[in-house]
């Protein structure tokens, strides 16, 4: 049975939940922090196990290595007024050629969809994966 706020009627989804719609997707948003101000970058990733895969060229992701950052994607239905949310919060590490096995498995998993040379692959190293969902019994209908 789910968790639900019983104020708010959000359900909390579970990280196995979360894992699999993350699995599911390929563009996600970046959450970094860049000269004392957030930033939010779309990217497109796979998932190898808990971690978000991408690869960069040079750059601002590339700079927060080492650093905190949150990953989200989401889903949504206007007409029926529900939708999810998936956050990951954790630290962002470059995986080098000095990791072979773990650089030869990472490397081919994500696409990248921009043009230009990504030789950089990074992943974000959750230390927590959550998930809501907004189920669309939580507001009166429209009138």
């Amino acid at each position: 049975m789910a968790l639900v706020d019983r104020r708010t009627g959000i359900e909390f989804i579970d990280e196995q939940e979360c894992l699999e719609l993350l699995d599911r997707e390929v563009f996600g948003r970046l959450a970094i922090m860049d000269g004392g101000n957030p930033l939010i970058l779309p990217i497109n990733y796979a998932m190898d196990g808990r971690h978000v895969v991408f690869r960069s060229g040079p750059g601002t992701k590339v700079d927060a290595r080492n650093r905190g950052a949150c990953f989200e994607i989401d889903g949504h239905d206007d007409d029926l007024r529900n939708g999810w949310s998936v956050v990951i919060r954790g630290r962002i590490e470059e995986v080098t050629l000095h990791q072979e096995g773990l650089f030869d498995r990472l490397a081919g998993l994500p696409q990248p969809w921009a043009q230009g040379d990504k030789p950089h692959v990074m992943r974000l190293v959750p230390a927590s994966i959550q998930g809501r969902r907004v189920t669309g019994d939580e507001l009166p209908p429209p009138p």
